[in-house]
């Protein structure tokens, strides 16, 4: 008798991308499967950024695909990814300043996933966001006027106010104090365990990465070079040459 297997949730078949004579990823695969949390490591220029663009729709490959639920999706517009269950934060923040954090998270409510066209439901979609998220007192308060931390939070708010299945979160924990940090976390934890989310997550913060994630993918001048455990890639080789300037002992 034979068993199925479950296809990954989010699968980057042999991506490249290519900006004029500059490659900013060549023949990365790999594949997320539902619930999963997993790391994009690597130093700057490594190719992250560029990887989650792809994946949102935000650029285009220059080869390669990328399938959601076995479809493919690369080369859609972002709102139409979205749409599809897809969502991500920004290395450097992007709120509407002008709105309140309520009307951030109404907006993606409205427009996201699960398109909820009537205020009122959108409103109340976006209260419970924040409640868990734990910004609920700050509904009214502009995004302007958010500490960075408090942004930071807002954009993670935001895309799972969207109604997504899978986060893609950019460095959401940079610039933030260990306590912030920590907060985080916790926060991330949190929110990934009640809504059944799927994370890909580029941090810096080392500690905060292996923390988080079962599993680490990392890149090196646009090329996957390991994929394993946090454990498993603590020790490679070739990852602590390159990454880290050190070899193993």
């Amino acid at each position: 008798m034979s068993t199925s297997v479950a296809a990954p949730l989010l699968e980057v078949r042999d991506l490249g991308k290519r900006f004029g004579g500059l490659t900013a990823l060549a023949g990365v695969s790999f594949s997320v499967d539902a619930g999963e949390t997993v790391g994009v490591m690597g130093a700057n220029g490594a190719g992250k950024t560029t990887l989650f663009s792809l994946i949102a729709g935000n650029a285009r490959p220059s080869s390669g695909t990328i399938l959601l639920d076995g479809r493919r999706i690369d080369g859609l517009s972002p709102d139409r990814i979205c749409r599809l269950g897809v969502a991500r934060t920004f290395q450097i923040v992007k709120p509407f300043p002008g709105l309140t954090v309520l009307e951030n998270l109404r907006t993606a409510a409205m427009f996201g996933r699960v398109a909820l066209g009537d205020r009122g439901r959108a409103d109340r979609h976006a209260m419970a966001v924040l409640d868990e998220i734990g910004m609920s007192e700050l509904a009214a308060a502009p995004a302007a006027t958010l500490t960075l931390a408090g942004q930071k939070r807002l954009e993670v708010a935001r895309a799972i106010a969207t109604g997504a299945r899978i986060v893609l979160l950019d460095e959401v924990m940079a610039g933030l104090t260990a306590t912030e940090v920590a907060q985080m976390l916790e926060t991330l934890r949190r929110m990934r365990d009640s809504r059944r989310l799927t994370l890909v997550v580029i941090e810096h913060v080392m500690q905060a990465l292996m923390k988080l994630c079962a599993r680490i993918v990392v890149l090196h001048h646009g090329e996957r070079i390991a994929e394993g455990t946090p454990e498993a890639i603590g020790r490679d080789e070739r990852v602590l040459s390159v990454y880290f300037g050190a070899t193993a002992t």
